[in-house]
């Protein structure tokens, strides 16, 4: 399993520390849910970038956190599981409006879009609160506490 981590500016945009960070939780995600050899995709953009994504692909006009593509291939060996894309400014006023640091925003939100792949729903309370959960789970395994 793997994930790529890239940015609408650059991976420069982004601390090496802080991408390799961001990759070993997609991957725990992938290994608690045993993706095997699932490969996934996590785009850091703007806002406005993803405001057009979320308006073409769910017809929602605004920006959003997170977004999920899943692709249609099959599973073998690579398995392209889908793609992540991950609003950073979003991720900057969540992680302020929560009390913690970006860091563990961006990590939780690659986890999140990253369950969206695996099959989990956060359209009714319950489920999001199961798919909350398990982000959490996911968090604490690599120890980024909030």
């Amino acid at each position: 399993m793997s994930a790529e981590i890239t940015s609408a500016g650059g991976t420069d945009l982004l601390p090496e520390a802080l991408l390799s960070l961001m990759r070993r939780s997609v991957e725990a995600a992938l290994t608690r849910h045993s993706a095997g050899a699932a490969e996934v995709s996590v785009y850091v953009t703007d806002d406005g970038e993803i405001r057009e994504l979320n308006h073409q692909y769910r017809g929602i006009d605004a920006p959003t956190d997170v977004l999920s593509f899943l692709m249609d291939e099959k599973p073998g060996d690579p398995w392209l599981l889908g793609d992540v894309v991950i609003s950073l400014p979003r991720a900057r006023s969540q992680a302020e409006a929560f009390g913690h640091d970006l860091d563990r925003e961006l990590c939780y939100l690659a986890v999140h879009g990253t369950l969206h792949l695996l099959g989990y729903d956060d359209e009714d309370p319950s489920a999001a609160e199961k798919m909350a959960q398990e982000a959490e789970a996911v968090m604490a395994e690599l120890g980024i506490m909030r």
